[in-house]
């Protein structure tokens, strides 16, 4: 048993399936033997009923039956007709059930005692099946009348019922020639389902694949990160326990459809899109995610598609305590440079003599810092966003380039849905590569300017310089993931970004030309997130009020 248990999945199912053959093959030989059987049965009584009604309605047999020499005229007449009517004996008894003919001579003259003769003498005819010599026989009893009408004897013709040996051996060859043709087929079918199957399993046996199942189930619940799959048909068929916490699923929803379950995962527009998206951000059941989402195909059809995602909480923490970390540094480096400049004049406006014009240097440095951190301090409410236009200004002016915030520039609130750590990204990336721009452009007037406007709908960034502006052939490219015109490395990530944070929460994004040269950026940001409607294109010019 433990040998059987062990065989390959394609020989179990190669002997499986010709077993079930080669049963469906037995009941239908029997089924088919049995209704020979009743055919032959039927067959041979007829012939019998015929053969008895011929030789009772003989007129020789009428008149001799009642001779004293009967047998001697009726024994060779009743052999003729046994042998043209293919029967196998013709028994003529008169009235005293005495035996005139038989194919068994020593027979003749004895009594018949096959105890289903009676009802005959009474003029009835009939069939009777009776057991005789080790064999079942079909009997046909007519009695015979003379020409006044009165009984003077029984014909009894009687056939010898086949066996099941007998009809096998009569229909053996042809049987023996079905029986192999269909167990080659059945062997060979068989065969060809198994190793369909085996493909199907990509060639795993049913243990290697249980085996598979318990190490997946418990790869996916012990990951930190969430993990749904679905089918074709959009059906639930991998969720761990990390991923029903997050997103407050109850129960077992294997099979469901992921639409009852999760009605806002979007899952199912990677089985339409079939391509990867990495690094993406969603709101789910309410809650921001980082996910990656991936059709799963097996050759060029997809079958499915898997996405693994984390809570962007967690990450949104970190990255704040990094992206304030590293504004800070950023600030502290430029200024540092800054002040040493600064300091380097003061020193020597003192070692010249000359106090009184270090002590207005220092006055005009005072009230420059001051009236520029008022002006922030007006217009943006937030400490992390004015802290990150203070550097870039300061480090705008390290390159020679002018930075200048737009006077309708006003901001408190944040969009549902965008985090410090996104405003940061977008205004961040959009600054550098203004500040890289101009460093690369021939343009004698280098400024950016920042607007970072707040209205009731939505929340609008723009960033304007007068660099050489973008080629309109690469706006719809701009924005992919490792895209960038420059040829370092690394290169082609900050516009990705932003791109990721505006499709996250359904916003827009705007590329204009700026006169007289540069290029215009609008990032618009919806306040709420069921707030979405067909949000105007900013007009131009901004730049110039």
């Amino acid at each position: 048993m433990r040998g059987l248990r062990n065989l390959p999945i394609r020989w179990k199912i190669t002997g499986l399936a010709f077993g079930i053959t080669l049963f469906t093959l037995i009941i239908t030989g029997i089924i088919y033997l049995g209704y020979m059987m009743d055919m032959k049965k039927q067959e041979l009584s007829h012939r019998a009923m015929i053969t008895a009604q011929l030789v009772a309605q003989m007129q020789t047999v009428q008149r001799e039956v009642t001779a004293e020499n009967a047998s001697e005229i009726l024994q060779p007449l009743a052999e003729n007709i046994r042998v043209l009517n293919d029967v196998d004996y013709v028994v003529i008894l008169n009235m005293d059930r005495i035996r005139l003919t038989h194919p068994i001579p020593q027979r003749l003259h004895t009594p018949f005692d096959g105890g289903d003769e009676d009802p005959a003498f009474a003029e009835h005819i009939y069939l009777s099946k009776a057991r005789a010599d080790n064999a079942h026989t079909v009997r046909a009893f007519v009695p015979i009348v003379d020409e006044k009408r009165n009984q003077v004897g029984v014909v009894v013709v009687g056939n010898i019922l086949p066996t099941f040996k007998a009809l096998i051996s009569e229909v053996g060859n042809p049987a023996l020639v079905i029986f192999l043709i269909t167990s080659v087929f059945g062997i060979w079918g068989s065969w060809l389902l198994a190793s369909h199957i085996k493909k199907q399993t990509f060639q795993m046996e049913p243990d290697e694949l249980a085996r598979v199942l318990v190490e997946r189930t418990a790869t996916f619940n012990a990951m930190h990160e969430g993990v749904v799959a679905i089918d074709d048909q959009r059906r639930v068929t991998v969720i761990n326990e990390v991923a029903k916490k997050f997103l407050n699923v109850e129960g077992d929803i294997i099979g469901t459809k992921i639409e009852d379950a999760i009605p806002d995962t979007r899952l199912p527009e990677i089985l339409e899109l079939g391509k990867p998206l990495y690094q993406r951000e969603f709101f789910i059941q309410g809650k921001p995610i980082l996910s990656n989402r991936i059709p799963i195909k097996v050759g060029d059809k997809t079958i499915g598609a898997l996405a693994v995602f984390q809570d962007k909480s967690e990450v949104t923490r970190l990255a704040k305590e990094l992206t304030g970390v590293q504004v800070f540094v950023d600030t502290l480096r430029v200024q540092n440079h800054e002040y040493s400049n600064k300091i380097h004049t003061i020193a020597g406006l003192i070692q010249m003599d000359q106090g009184q014009k270090a002590l207005d240097y220092i006055f005009q440095l005072t009230d420059e810092q001051q009236s520029l951190a008022d002006v922030f301090s007006n217009q943006i409410h937030d400490d992390s966003i004015q802290g990150l236009i203070l550097g870039k200004v300061s480090r705008g002016r390290e390159l020679g380039i002018t930075t200048n915030l737009h006077p309708e520039t006003y901001f408190m609130n944040y969009p549902e849905g965008v985090t410090v750590h996104d405003l940061v990204v977008i205004l961040g990336n959009l600054v550098d590569n203004s500040f890289e721009a101009l460093t690369q452009s021939a343009n004698e007037t280098k400024e950016v300017t920042i607007l970072i406007r707040e209205t009731e709908d939505e929340l609008l960034v723009r960033v304007e310089d007068t660099g050489d502006g973008i080629p309109y052939s690469l706006h719809d490219s701009l924005f992919t993931r490792g895209f960038s015109t420059k040829e370092n490395e690394g290169r082609g990530i900050g516009l990705f970004l932003i791109n990721s944070i505006v499709e996250r929460v359904e916003g827009d994004i705007y590329i204009d030309d700026a006169k007289p040269s540069g290029a215009i950026i609008s990032i618009c940001l919806p306040m709420r997130q069921e707030f979405r409607m067909e949000m105007e294109k900013p007009a131009e010019g901004w730049g110039d009020q």
